[in-house]
């Protein structure tokens, strides 16, 4: 046997986005790239702000000796410093540097969560639509994945949630801004969420953990604001990265934040920082993370994916698509016609177009298109996007 039985069951079930963008080379090899639409994977295609080009261009003139070196494992003390005041702003909650571990990205930052906290047959409950990587990562750890259906409006269902916690619940994990929906649950929701866990917590004897993955943060839209997760609730921690509102993804550096009154914050913060170091990433990258340290308060320009996302739902609309209107991420998730989301983004690829199926989220019945691509693809989509749904 060339892989492992684990590896290979999850090779099967790999992920939907991955299918989809290799079938947009396919595609693309048949066809010419010049007439495919792949809205399949979430690459900002925004440039990174100019400040970024400037600071990273003076950090490489810098010859300070050892400044390529490692460092400790947490990641260096300035930078970590840098970001908790950063988060202290967003979250309105005293953080500092001691509470911070940088990280090889959001990825980086929950696997180093989970193997801190996850005993074998853990479970890490999380409400779908979702990213579905979330299986692998708590599977990585010895866990597993517990899903449960949102509200329909792509809130959390609460009363769900509730029901699925049981004494083998280690964490809730949460994603908003949500990858695939665009969904940004609201305040009363989430502290609602951190009472629920407050009174299972005592009921079931453990500490469950609240873990939200914030990498889409910045990108909302509308004046709509993303709710504190540590002031709701005090056992939580915050996953992120710097990929969609620097634009910097391939450089694979975020964070993790631990509340810092958290139980034994101390210990679950040293958990964290050996878990960086044993899981192979040992510290985040030296020069994106004096970069990044640098730059906490940039940001892309946010109009830009705000607008693309006027144009793609004004125009689906008008064709006869059902779907909400983001109010934040590069997303949108509307329900597939005829309501088979596998056969219809199957449709889309006859008139080359490359969407994901909802299932690969978790919830079957819709897709999802990253809207994060050059007008032109856009444009050149809508007569497909038309034919589709009047064909099915």
């Amino acid at each position: 046997m060339a892989v492992a039985e684990k590896i290979r069951q999850m090779m099967e079930g790999s992920s939907w986005v991955r299918r989809m963008f290799e079938a947009g080379i396919e595609l693309r090899a048949r066809h010419g790239a010049d007439r495919v639409c792949d809205f399949s994977i979430g690459n900002p295609d925004l440039e990174p702000p100019p400040s970024f080009h400037r600071v990273v261009r003076e950090l490489l003139e810098d010859t300070t000796p050892r400044s390529h070196g490692y460092m400790p494992n947490a990641g260096y003390p300035e930078v970590r410093e840098s970001v908790a005041r950063w988060i202290s702003r967003e979250q309105g909650v005293s953080l500092r540097g001691e509470s911070v571990i940088m990280t090889c990205g959001a990825g980086g930052a929950l696997n180093v969560a989970l193997k801190t906290i996850l005993n074998p047959g853990d479970e890490v409950v999380a409400s779908s639509p979702c990213f579905m990587e979330y299986r692998f990562y708590a599977q990585n750890h010895g866990g597993e994945l517990r899903l449960v259906r949102g509200r329909e409006d792509f809130d959390l269902d609460l009363d769900s949630i509730g029901a699925a916690l049981t004494a083998r619940t280690a964490a809730v994990l949460i994603n908003s801004p949500n990858n695939p929906s665009g969904r940004v649950y609201p305040e009363t929701t989430i502290h609602a969420l951190g009472e629920l866990l407050e009174r299972a917590s005592r009921r079931l004897g453990r500490s469950i953990y609240l873990l939200a993955d914030e990498p889409y943060r910045r990108i909302v839209f509308d004046g709509v604001e993303v709710p504190s997760i540590l002031a709701a609730y005090r056992n939580s921690m915050i996953a992120s990265s710097y990929s969609k509102d620097l634009s910097i993804p391939g450089e694979r550096v975020g964070w993790l934040a631990v509340h810092p009154d958290a139980e034994a914050r101390e210990e679950l913060v040293n958990g964290a920082i050996l878990c960086n170091r044993v899981l192979g990433f040992v510290n985040a990258p030296a020069l994106m993370q004096r970069a990044v340290g640098l730059l906490q308060y940039e940001c892309v320009d946010v109009g830009e994916y705000r607008r693309k996302r006027d144009r793609l739902c004004d125009a689906l609309g008008s064709f006869g698509y059902q779907l909400h209107r983001p109010q934040g991420t590069f997303y949108l998730f509307p329900r597939a016609p005829g309501g088979d989301d596998l056969d219809f983004v199957r449709k889309l690829q006859e008139e080359l177009i490359l969407a994901v199926p909802g299932r690969g989220f978790g919830l079957e019945g819709f897709f999802r298109i990253a809207f994060c691509v050059d007008d032109s693809v856009i444009e050149r989509s809508l007569p497909g996007f038309r034919k589709a749904i009047q064909g099915r």
